[in-house]
């Protein structure tokens, strides 16, 4: 039609709908033909369907804007009908420039995503990922070259490498880990974390062969404990040698034999043969302990795992505690949330952990003024369930802190330095961790975490 504006279009089309109208009646009314009022009532009918449809006209390109958006079609373009104004031209660009818009950001997505296929193929950690139903999503090749599986068409095929793999990566909660040996070759590393991807949960897997570094530190270990050893030994074994070489030396020189033939020995060296064998008897002791506390460290029993009641644990600490810390002016506070806050460890090993860190507070507070121990339980940001234990005595220096878990380590003048080790030991056996944070002077916390 050629008219300049949409605006023109409309009008026109009005005021001919209002002329067929008038035509229609006139001649119906007026002239009494059939013929003529027929005419007018069709004319009337398209230019009144041509007006709805011209008004559509807005409704139907932002209709096909959208569509575009959803369907991801960004090839369509709007300039046909600028011939309709301004305001439309205008129109048309604007929809344009977001179509160029959502093109650009879709094709840097898609590098993006490509860059992020190869980096993931590249990386020496293995990658899985698979769905609530099980299907896998991305696997990358470090994966099926530790796992040495074909066809991997769901994680359930782990199974055909390990079921024990299979049931813990199954039951494995998001920011979990573990590790599992499964070859000579092939002692795996095992951590999870989810995300949620097109409305579906999906479960991401990593793999790592820790065996290597696992035996670098297997004869790191083995060679910090004959140096601890050989130290303690040394230490003890020396003095005594020593002492014993002396006391020969003593007998052979200052022994008498009488007439009779009995020997004599006088009073001062009857003194120093009993001042050195009492020295040997001592050192002795000490070496035995030694060996004893060696012997408990190497010798943990296994865990065995029930529901333990958090309250009835920190109730039996209280109790048992409750004189000895009232003695030295100390108050053990107890606190937890939710209170039928329950774990799955062993009762006895757990209790025997936090009575060693009560007592290792409570030496550590001779000299602090606020005498209070705090026990804390709950539940963090991934509902895994915790302990605290946290005084307000001395600290540990940053020097000592990464050392007070070494065995046989202690800044403590009397102490065999294993507690904490076993400690951790024992919480590494219940798959959980204990860390500990101090400010000298101000707080220190031990943390026990139960997965």
């Amino acid at each position: 039609m050629g008219f300049k504006s949409f605006f023109a279009g409309i009008v026109w089309r009005v005021l001919s709908v209002i002329l067929f109208t008038f035509g229609l009646v006139y001649t119906f009314l007026e002239e009494d033909s059939l013929i003529l009022s027929v005419i007018f009532l069709l004319l009337l009918i398209g230019m009144t369907m041509n007006l709805i449809s011209y008004g559509n006209t807005t409704n139907r390109k932002i209709t096909r804007f959208l569509e575009s958006i959803r369907y991801s079609d960004f090839s369509s373009t709007f300039t046909k009908d600028s011939k309709l104004g301004k305001s439309f031209r205008e129109m048309n660009l604007s929809f344009n420039e977001v179509i160029d818009a959502f093109k650009k950001t879709r094709a840097e997505k898609e590098e993006q995503m490509l860059f992020l296929q190869i980096m993931i193929q590249h990386i020496n950690t293995g990658i899985l990922s698979f769905d609530s139903k099980g299907r896998i999503g991305v696997i990358n090749g470090a994966a099926k070259q530790l796992l040495q599986i074909h066809q991997f068409k769901d994680i359930y095929d782990l199974g055909k490498l390990s079921p024990d793999l299979l049931a813990k990566v199954v039951d494995l909660k998001p920011g979990g880990s573990f590790s599992i040996n499964l070859r000579s070759d092939l002692h795996l590393n095992v951590q999870s974390a989810a995300f949620k991807m097109d409305g579906n949960s999906w479960t991401l897997i990593s793999f790592q062969n820790i065996k290597t570094e696992l035996q670098k530190n297997e004869l790191q270990a083995w060679q910090n404990l004959t140096k601890v050893l050989r130290h303690e030994i040394m230490n003890s074994m020396t003095p005594i040698a020593s002492l014993a070489n002396t006391l020969g030396i003593i007998l052979e020189e200052d022994i008498q034999e009488k007439d009779d033939g009995m020997l004599e020995l006088d009073s001062e060296c009857y003194m120093d043969l009993s001042e050195g064998l009492g020295t040997i008897s001592k050192r002795s002791t000490g070496l035995v302990n030694f060996v004893n506390a060696y012997r408990d460290y190497t010798n943990i029993p296994q865990p065995i795992l029930t529901n333990v009641s958090v309250k009835q644990l920190f109730d039996n600490c209280h109790v048992l505690l409750k004189e000895e810390l009232a003695k030295s002016g100390i108050s053990l506070s107890l606190q937890m949330n939710p209170a039928g806050l329950e774990i799955r460890a062993d009762q006895e090993l757990i209790q025997m952990i936090l009575i060693n860190l009560i007592k290792n507070a409570k030496e550590a507070m001779a000299q602090a003024e606020n005498k209070e121990i705090l026990l804390t339980a709950g539940l963090d940001v991934q509902s895994i369930p915790f302990i605290r234990v946290t005084d307000h005595g001395e600290g540990i220096v940053p020097e000592a802190l990464e050392r007070i878990f070494v065995p046989f380590f202690t800044t403590k003048k009397t102490g065999s330095g294993i507690g904490l080790a076993i400690s951790r030991q024992i919480m590494n056996l219940h798959q959980g961790s204990l860390e500990v944070q101090s400010t000298p002077g101000k707080q220190t916390t031990f943390l026990l975490r139960f997965g």
